[in-house]
């Protein structure tokens, strides 16, 4: 039954930004999409938008117990999981000196322990059907570094050396694991940024739209011989 109904694909931070875009994407290719975000309501709405047969949940993806029944409700009504797509993120710019412990602590416990959380619940799943594909969402600023995005960069670049390694363990499970490292893309975490004077720095010369980095999602998803794989799409931005 499940076979003949598409690729069963959770989205965590998949109502909005990166995230939405890559649901918009599989949809159209016949996925049947678990989209999950801290509120619920956005997720429904997203979740409405791409068509029937979707569902629609909320997750704080730093609690693993949340996590996990997350998983459970997905298998149940959707069946297992084939891919997985994270891209739940929170970013508190802030030079390091201003920057309160439980800033930093909430950054990591979202950005980075709930990437390592949500793999380890999809892995467990795709370990039982011989295979799957997932995706973290880091950023250029993880690779290079940014003033004042100490914290938050430290969180992406975690991402990069957890899906490396975890991508070894996995690999003779055919389960592969990538990711995708944008560079500024206009979603609502950049809406406050002067564009004008960053995209100077970008070769391209422009910001760019969820949908080009949904694209770079999709293709590793697809990709049956990249693993432990960092994409970036940037702009061009990581070459100055």
């Amino acid at each position: 039954l499940f076979l003949k109904m598409g690729k069963v694909c959770a989205i965590f931070g998949g109502s909005r930004g990166i995230g939405k875009a890559v649901a918009e994407l599989l949809a159209q290719k016949g996925c049947r999409l678990a989209i999950i975000a801290r509120n619920l309501e956005g997720a429904q709405t997203t979740a409405r938008s791409l068509g029937a047969g979707h569902l629609a949940l909320s997750c704080d993806v730093s609690r693993e117990q949340d996590v996990q029944n997350t998983f459970e409700e997905m298998q149940r009504s959707l069946g297992p999981i084939n891919y997985l797509v994270n891209a739940a993120g929170i970013n508190r710019d802030g030079l390091l000196l201003r920057t309160k412990t439980e800033d930093m602590i909430s950054q990591i416990h979202t950005n980075l322990l709930g990437t390592m959380l949500t793999c380890k619940a999809a892995v467990k799943s795709m370990i039982q059907q011989q295979g799957g594909a997932i995706v973290n969402i880091g950023n250029v600023v993880g690779l290079k570094g940014n003033s004042g995005q100490s914290v938050y960069s430290a969180s992406k670049a975690g991402i990069v050396g957890f899906s490396r390694s975890l991508a070894k363990e996995v690999a003779r499970k055919q389960i592969r694991v990538n990711v995708v490292a944008p560079g500024f893309v206009h979603t609502e975490m950049t809406a406050h940024l002067e564009e004008d004077e960053l995209k100077k720095a970008i070769p391209l010369g422009r910001f760019g739209d969820p949908h080009e980095v949904a694209q770079a999602v999709v293709f590793l998803l697809e990709s049956p011989y990249v693993t432990g794989s960092t994409l970036i799409v940037d702009g061009g931005l990581q070459l100055l």
